[in-house]
């Protein structure tokens, strides 16, 4: 019997990317091409090649985008036109008499090609079909039918706040499980065809054998596995989640609701959201990101999960380090924080070699990514660099600056001097509170001029990119230039940012409550004792401590980095050779078996 495997990736921010992508999407982007690798070289031996398709949705021009602040717009300019087979033509045109429109294209990966399917999902509100005999619109159609599968109650649902974000997810699940729906069920035409019994029961014994897998991402796309359940089409379905809605609104108190085993939500917890989520419980394999989350999903929702972590994609398989990239990055930092603070405060200029940067860079949720802590560590940092220097052990023209990356979009029509000049009339919600908690703290650039402060916070409100207005630099570049990134987060499922430091061998410091800290236990160790990637507790330590313990290690990567150069750059190949160890090879592994069922050696 021949067989056919299919297996669709699918997510809110999957397919072709747009001019707005990145977390999900990167993860999605990360397993396809991870997956056709392994395919490709042997790494998984199959006889029958599985087809990919990557699955989300389509925003063809501005307005149509749920989120009319990302205002996220669909390119197709990378991908190449893609032939359907007969099979696939069929499906497609099954969903095009039922009013689901869809582009799709392809891209060849290693010689394997990968299907993406857009579905434009913005219009379902004007198209007429039937249901139950009479006349509605298809969303309509789609709400009345999840009613009488689940009793997703959408009447309700779609009038909250975020009814217009609801509604978007239900119809992308629905577009997509009608995909697979058509997938599994189709006929051959030439088997529609056929009229004698006989005939037909030949034809369906030798036909194809199709193994169709849904992988889906994040609660948006639950309904799908949820609705193909309750229709009885049979796919392996698996629901990953990086994090969970209670969790999120919730935020640092999470932790303390998983010690008390206190399953109530927050009162800012969105429902609907939260009730798609729960679909996850009819897939056949419910998967979290990292420990904390596994320990949400059983909390509230009582769903069992088993941990496959997110990785890392890496630009090559050798382990090697662009020390040049670093130096060169580090150098036009340096350069830039000296003319820019000149240019903006006069004083004596500061030494740009002596001028030391570190990162952070994150979400701009405030608590729950520990900026509080961190400022409050950085102030204990510069007594304790004033103190190496009042007693001659360090050089009076060291300066360390904090880079502290966080927005709430990209910005355009920055002052000439952006971030040294930072105008209020720039920033918006959070970004205005964590520009005054630096102020509050003391921790203004400028008083590096004068010496006032030996340690300082540059609030960078804006998406890094190589015309960005301020740096001009890559993500990966500022992460390359600093000596070192911190992460205090109070809520972290995983925390790829600091895999992707790791990557640019950069050395990190990270919070015990970040999803990937379990995975150093089993880093090699270049350095003994602190090594290249630092976990600093504040799950079990009084506040004071997590403090002191944050502002050490960031003296401990700063007095590595200017008294024994070469012990740094062990630090940075660690910090590396964790990231390489966290690569998506494993994840995609475990990802395939669960899918397919089959084991890989």
């Amino acid at each position: 019997m021949i067989e056919h495997k299919y297996i669709i990736i699918a997510g809110e921010e999957a397919g072709p990317k747009s001019n707005k992508m990145g977390g999900i999407w990167n993860v999605i982007d990360a397993e396809m091409k991870t997956l056709a690798a392994m395919l490709e070289d042997g790494t998984i031996d199959e006889e029958s090649i599985p087809r990919i398709f990557v699955a989300g949705p389509y925003f063809d021009h501005s307005g149509v985008d749920w989120n009319k602040s990302l205002n996220r717009i669909t390119d197709l300019k990378e991908l190449d036109s893609y032939e359907p087979d007969e099979v696939i033509k069929n499906v497609f045109s099954k969903l095009v008499e039922e009013g689901i429109e869809l582009v799709a294209r392809s891209q060849k990966i290693k010689n394997i090609e990968i299907i993406f399917l857009a579905f434009k999902t913005s219009d379902y509100c004007r198209k007429t079909i039937q249901y139950k005999g009479r006349p509605t619109c298809l969303e309509n159609k789609i709400k009345a039918e999840a009613y009488d599968l689940i009793q997703l109650d959408s009447r309700t649902y779609e009038n909250m706040a975020n009814g217009n974000e609801y509604t978007h997810y239900l119809n992308l699940s629905y577009a997509i499980s009608e995909f697979v729906r058509n997938l599994v069920c189709i006929k051959e035409k030439n088997f529609q065809k056929k009229t004698n019994r006989e005939a037909s029961e030949f034809v369906t014994s030798v036909m194809p054998t199709r193994y169709v897998s849904l992988h889906c991402h994040e609660f948006g796309l639950f309904y799908a596995i949820a609705r193909l359940e309750k229709l009885c089409v049979r796919v392996n379905s698996v629901a990953t989640c990086h994090a969970t809605i209670p969790g999120r609104a919730a935020g640092h108190r999470s932790i303390q609701k998983i010690r008390e085993n206190d399953n109530s939500l927050d009162p800012n917890t969105p429902i609907n959201m939260a009730e798609l989520e729960s679909l996850s419980s009819y897939a056949d394999v419910v998967t979290a990101v990292g420990d904390s989350t596994r320990k949400e999903l059983k909390l509230f929702y009582g769903i069992d999960s088993i941990v496959v972590r997110n990785g890392i994609e890496l630009d090559a398989e050798k382990e090697e380090i662009s020390w040049d990239k670093k130096n060169r990055c580090r150098k036009q930092i340096q350069d830039f924080l000296a003319n820019r603070l000149h240019e903006v405060h006069d004083g004596v200029p500061l030494v740009p070699e002596k001028i030391i940067p570190i990162f952070s860079l994150s979400r701009i949720e405030i608590d729950n990514k520990g900026y509080p802590d961190l400022l409050d560590s950085l102030v204990l940092l510069d007594r304790m660099i004033r103190m190496k220097i009042e007693s001659l052990r360090l050089d009076e023209d060291y300066r360390i600056v904090c880079f502290i990356v966080a927005a709430h979009g990209p910005k355009n029509n920055l002052p000439n001097h952006f971030p040294i000049d930072l105008p209020e009339e720039i920033l918006i919600g959070s970004e205005l509170r964590l520009q005054s908690m630096i102020m509050e703290k003391g921790l203004e650039a400028e008083r590096l001029l004068g010496g006032d402060r030996h340690v300082g916070a540059v609030f960078y409100p804006q998406w890094l990119s190589s015309n960005d207005g301020g740096l001009n630099m890559t993500v990966d570049e500022l992460m390359a230039g600093c000596i070192a990134g911190i992460f205090p987060s109070r809520y972290e499922p995983f925390l790829l940012t600091g895999l992707e430091a790791g990557k640019e061998a950069t050395p990190s410091i990270v919070s015990k409550v970040c999803g990937f800290s379990d995975a150093l236990k089993t880093l090699k160790r270049l350095v003994m004792g602190m090594g290249g990637v630092i976990v600093v507790d504040n799950i079990n330590l009084p506040y004071i401590e997590t403090l002191a313990d944050y502002a050490l290690t960031m003296e401990y990567f700063i007095e590595t980095y200017t008294d024994d150069l070469l012990k740094y750059n062990l630090l940075c190949r660690e910090a590396s050779l964790l990231a390489h160890d966290m690569n998506w090879q494993k994840p995609v592994k475990d990802y395939y078996e669960i899918l397919t069922g089959d084991k890989i050696e």
